[in-house]
């Protein structure tokens, strides 16, 4: 990193620090709530498939706008669920984006299918024409990721899954609340999943998912598979399965939790707004869209990822003056890891992950805060 003259230095504002997440701030929030909540839980005794695991799933699916919401162990887990209830296995295709978390396309692997790498589009999330371009006869499912508290053009992803004959299921880990034209993430599908890792959106005191559908048949088969394959109340082995239930101590937090979710998505949109404000005229900097400046998307910002010049050098200039960034999953693609054999070459995302940045996000984060790091970031650009 090159050193700043001593003048940009004086003008810059007092150190303060500014942690990329504050992990106690998610006990500390609602701390006697998530306390009442979880010592009627442990006092009652009821841990695994209880009433809170039954009563968030109804309140979760009445969130979302859809029939069913079946709590399970992670994320990842309810995409493989998903995958093996739809029947999609060996000698199957799915199309996903390089841009996401490993766990999108390992659930693909893991399901038995095979996972075939899509570009991203000029809203980082998955490009339809490119993914159109990937069909064969063999593709049965496409995979639109949610990234960051987006939404993708719904509208062209179920236009390409109606014309090729595809399923769509949602990776939503980190878009829950977000919509396009009204319609929640996880919804536009015949199946999306939800991630509640601590720091996500709603996140649990540990790991916990969700997959949602209005399918019957289909709820009726992830709930079986979820749960070793039994059903009914002699718990009867209807197929095979596996142990992924959410835990109803993590539900009873998570009914906590979804009870002031409006305030944590209207928080963090105030949050991008500064960000947005404050940065919007920076040349060296791309931005993701402000709130509200599509009328066709409702994005809740479960992170704020720029693209930026001189990146790395822009990293550590905010270091060290106290602001601790992210750059997601080791700064690749998921194609881009050798160690997974994939051959594939995808030029945008490859030169995204060369210039992209998270800033601090979350419901913790103060207004001086965020104004600091504008000012941090219009320093080291006006200043070098």
């Amino acid at each position: 990193m090159q050193s700043k003259p001593q003048s940009v230095l004086n003008s810059i504002s007092p150190h303060q620090d500014v942690p990329f997440f504050r992990y106690p701030h998610v006990f500390g929030e609602h701390r006697e709530e998530y306390m009442a909540a979880m010592m009627r839980v442990l006092e009652s005794g009821a841990f695994i498939l209880q009433e809170d695991v039954r009563l968030f799933e109804e309140e979760l699916a009445t969130f979302l706008g859809c029939r069913h919401a079946i709590g399970v162990a992670n994320a990842t887990d309810a995409l493989t669920i998903a995958l093996l209830a739809m029947d999609i296995g060996q000698g199957d295709e799915v199309i996903c984006p390089s841009h996401t978390f490993v766990a999108s396309a390992a659930a693909i692997h893991w399901a038995g299918a095979t996972p075939v790498f899509c570009e991203m589009g000029s809203d980082h999330l998955i490009d339809v024409q490119h993914a159109e371009s990937l069909v064969t006869n063999k593709t049965r499912a496409i995979m639109p990721v949610q990234l960051n508290g987006r939404t993708a053009d719904m509208d062209k992803i179920r236009d390409l899954a109606g014309r090729k004959n595809l399923e769509i299921v949602e990776d939503s880990s980190q878009a829950l609340g977000s919509k396009f034209k009204g319609q929640c993430a996880g919804t536009c599908g015949r199946v999306g999943v939800f991630s509640f890792y601590p720091a996500k959106l709603i996140g649990c005191f540990g790991d916990g998912g969700a997959i949602v559908t209005s399918d019957d048949s289909l709820a009726a088969n992830m709930r079986l598979l979820r749960d070793h394959g039994r059903g009914g109340h002699g718990g009867e082995v209807q197929r095979w399965g596996m142990n992924s239930r959410l835990d109803t101590l993590q539900a009873a937090v998570l009914r906590v939790k979804l009870r002031h979710y409006s305030k944590e998505m209207a928080r963090r949109r105030e949050i991008a707004s500064i960000y947005d404000a404050g940065l919007r005229a920076l040349k060296q900097v791309h931005l993701p869209p402000a709130p509200d400046s599509d009328l066709n998307h409702y994005d809740v910002f479960q992170n704020y990822e720029i693209q930026s010049d001189r990146r790395d050098e822009l990293r550590d200039w905010l270091s060290a003056q106290g602001v601790k960034t992210i750059i997601q999953w080791a700064g690749k693609g998921v194609h881009q890891f050798s160690g997974l054999g994939i051959k594939a070459t995808l030029p945008k995302t490859e030169r995204f992950f060369e210039r992209c940045l998270l800033l601090p996000m979350n419901s913790s984060v103060t207004n001086q805060e965020a104004t600091y790091v504008v000012n941090l970031i219009r320093q080291f650009y006006c200043n070098t």
